[in-house]
């Protein structure tokens, strides 16, 4: 088989893998807390968002600013969690397709 036939052959294989574990991480979950745990996200490996709860102790009408906070702090943390999972379980598809004169 040809240099070029073997290549279009793996990257063949390796978008396959690619679309299989974008459907896996689709369906797995991370979750992000802020303010020690009185808010949590949970958010799914695909980079989308499940839920947001909020304990009744973080609310303060006269702090909105402190609640809004500790929203996007724990939202930050569920989306790195999340980037993380992904990152590393996109990788091991990648890991070892080399594409000659390039690696």
């Amino acid at each position: 088989m040809s240099g070029i036939g073997k290549l279009m052959k793996q990257a063949t294989r390796m978008q396959q893998q690619m679309e299989r574990v974008q459907q896996e991480l689709a369906s797995k979950t991370v979750e992000g807390i802020g303010g020690g745990g009185v808010v949590k996200v949970v958010a799914k490996c695909d980079q989308t968002l499940v839920s947001i709860s909020i304990q009744p102790e973080a609310v303060n009408p006269q702090d909105v600013a402190f609640l809004e906070a500790l929203v996007l702090s724990a939202v930050n943390d569920a989306m790195a969690k999340a980037k993380e999972v992904s990152n590393r379980e996109l990788g091991s598809v990648t890991q070892g397709f080399s594409i000659p004169g390039l690696m």
